[in-house]
């Protein structure tokens, strides 16, 4: 049970980290993402921006896990 409440805290310590660099870095409106925009309808689809999260999560998960 203690490494469970070790790996939330550090999950909870990472997505504060996160939200609070978001505030500066304007991530979200790179090209290749999908923005559709008629009438009064808009529709957003991040795809460059996910595969970008994806990629920096994946490296990050590999090195905490090679720190272990």
């Amino acid at each position: 049970m203690n490494g469970i409440a070790k790996v939330l805290m550090l999950m909870g310590g990472f997505i504060f980290i996160i939200g609070f660099l978001m505030q500066f870095i304007k991530i979200g409106k790179l090209p290749g993402d999908i923005f559709i925009k008629k009438g009064n309808a808009t529709f957003y689809f991040p795809v460059m921006t996910s595969i970008l999260v994806s990629v920096l999560l994946s490296i990050i998960f590999y090195l905490i896990n090679r720190l272990k």
